[in-house]
């Protein structure tokens, strides 16, 4: 393995989007693996692009790829922009907030290799030293993550998590076809008929508030059951 490509679907994160590169760019990676970031701009209204274009000339040595959709289509449709500009061997996918520490690529990769594996999630359940900002949100994926194992045979604690760590190979296997944040019951629909077990490993997670932009809400989760059991019944 010698790259990983990080994925950032990002809406309106001039708040965050400098902070966050900063931490990647100070994430080590093990075995030499090097780091290229995709950052698909998902018609931000903010200072988003601005900040983007700030670390650029602040860390040029960094890889980054700015694209931008001329009008907004959601979390989905920017990761199916982003995977014709993949080149690296894994991928995971990384919200443009700081609910995620970048740090943990650490703790998937090593799993991802020790074990031969195709795929890997970073569980926010598993670390139990995590806080979950509303009720609403925690029982909300327990719940999804119960449907998921119900449906195709898994043992998920977190199934909506943001950490999708997957080889670039096999995603490129999967005909995406979504466009919001149904990206994350589609995708582990679709790996699971593949026959995939999907291992976790525990995570950090730091919840923002809906005041401090958290964009998800409980119509998400209804949504995820309903795209869960679509792909369980589709041929």
């Amino acid at each position: 393995m010698k790259m990983l490509s990080i994925i950032v679907p990002a809406y309106n994160e001039a708040s965050t989007i400098f902070s966050l590169f900063s931490k990647i760019l100070r994430v080590r990676l093990p075995y030499s693996i090097g780091k290229e970031i995709i950052v698909v701009d998902d018609c931000s209204t903010d200072n988003t692009r601005s900040e983007i274009d700030r670390f650029k000339q602040y860390c040029p040595e960094l890889r980054i790829k700015y694209l931008r959709h001329e009008e907004n289509k959601g979390k989905g449709a920017a990761i199916r922009t982003a995977m014709s500009h993949v080149t690296g061997d894994v991928l995971i996918i990384q919200d443009a907030d700081l609910e995620y520490e970048p740090e943990d690529y650490n703790l998937l990769l090593s799993y991802f290799m020790e074990h031969k594996s195709e795929v890997v999630y970073g569980s926010r359940f598993l670390n139990k030293e995590n806080a979950h900002s509303y009720v609403s949100f925690y029982w909300g994926g327990r719940v999804v993550s119960m449907v998921t194992n119900l449906l195709y045979g898994q043992n998920l604690t977190d199934e909506p998590t943001c950490y999708k760590m997957i080889s670039s190979d096999l995603m490129k296997r999967i005909n995406l076809e979504c466009e919001k944040f149904e990206f994350c019951p589609e995708v582990t629909a679709k790996i699971s008929k593949l026959g995939y077990k999907i291992p976790e490993v525990p995570i950090h997670y730091y919840p923002r508030t809906i005041k401090e932009g958290k964009k998800i809400n409980w119509k998400d989760g209804v949504e995820a059951i309903y795209v869960l059991i679509k792909y369980r019944l589709k041929k």
